[in-house]
């Protein structure tokens, strides 16, 4: 190209004014000049950086939203585990599942609205709790132990020393002062639900006034897993393996309690635990209510409760039912149990 000198560039400017000009005169609008061929060519091109920002967002988003389609689908169709895809994204993120604690702590609410649905197939045509007795492991596996539908067994607990030494004060003097119950220090096997008392774990329980234990004061309910290996072989002694459940079936070495007053309870919720459970109501009476998920309201209908009395077991897939229990009666609530596989 042509080197254009200042004079040269100071002359195109003279022209190009009186060209400009002349097209006012003419009545042209500074819309129609920029029209013309010549003025489009040597006029600078804009670089718009929000406009192709904005291109590579929306291309962004399309390839996120494709992902996510394809994963829920594998996730829906059994081709995906979810554990394999959590396992799968700590290679990008270094992150250790089994240690570290989420950055922003999740309420309940916000991680039921981000729940996987579920086939509701499970639910359907239910809208009551089975009684039964005398339930054979055959029967159990067949109906009750994979399906999802909840039983209540009336005559678990025959040959039990649990109702006879089970306790607040049991419970208290079962731990030793190391126990990692009382001191978790962030173990994952070490859970404690306080619901909505104020207690931080299960230490501030066992210090709780005498008047509370008395259930003459503040009504309390909470819960906690037994990550505690000598307390778990103490507490072995009391009970056994619910005798529905057959030798082919592999229980948690972790225990559940869960312990309260008249009053209180767990409020509408949905676990995140690995199998089904079963927990056996030792002390008290408590209501179960059962919700199925809200995918499922137009297949299963709405929900329905029993009350669970002491002596009887409950059997429940608490993954895929939404439930909430009160204490019912004037005695202590006391519940051990344990998930099944």
């Amino acid at each position: 190209m042509e080197e254009v000198s200042d004079g040269d560039l100071e002359l195109a400017k003279i022209r190009f004014k009186k060209l400009f000009q002349k097209a006012k005169q003419l009545g042209l609008s500074d819309k129609d000049i920029r029209k013309l061929d010549f003025v489009q060519k040597y006029q600078p091109k804009k670089f718009n950086v929000l406009a192709i920002l904005m291109k590579w967002v929306f291309y962004l988003l399309i390839v996120i939203a494709l992902v996510v389609v394809a994963v829920y689908v594998g996730i829906q169709k059994g081709l995906v585990e979810e554990k394999q895809l959590a396992e799968f994204s700590t290679f990008f993120t270094n992150i250790d599942l089994q240690t570290d604690n989420c950055v922003v702590p999740l309420t309940d609410a916000v991680l039921d609205f981000f729940r996987p649905p579920v086939d509701c197939s499970f639910c359907e045509g239910i809208n009551k709790f089975d009684r039964v007795e005398k339930l054979s492991s055959e029967v159990f596996m067949e109906k009750y132990a994979y399906s999802g539908r909840p039983v209540i067994i009336t005559d678990v607990m025959t040959n039990w020393t649990a109702p006879q030494h089970f306790s607040f004060d049991f419970f208290k003097k079962l731990y030793k002062k190391n126990s990692p119950v009382l001191n978790p220090d962030d173990r994952k096997d070490c859970q404690f639900f306080p619901y909505k008392t104020s207690f931080q774990g299960l230490i501030d329980v066992f210090k709780m006034p005498k008047k509370m234990v008395e259930m003459k004061g503040d009504r309390w309910y909470i819960g906690w897993s037994n990550c505690d290996p000598d307390a778990a072989n103490k507490l072995r002694k009391y009970y056994q393996r619910p005798y529905f459940l057959s030798g082919e079936m592999e229980s948690s070495r972790t225990d559940w309690i869960f312990m309260g007053t008249p009053g209180y309870g767990a409020h509408i919720h949905i676990d995140s635990v690995d199998h089904s459970s079963w927990q056996a109501q030792v002390h008290g009476n408590k209501t179960w209510t059962l919700q199925p998920p809200p995918e499922c309201y137009y297949k299963c209908g709405g929900g329905f409760k029993d009350t669970v009395h002491a002596g009887e077991v409950i059997v429940l897939d608490t993954n895929k039912w939404f439930h909430g229990t009160h204490v019912v009666g004037d005695e202590l609530s006391i519940v051990i149990g344990s998930e099944y596989d």
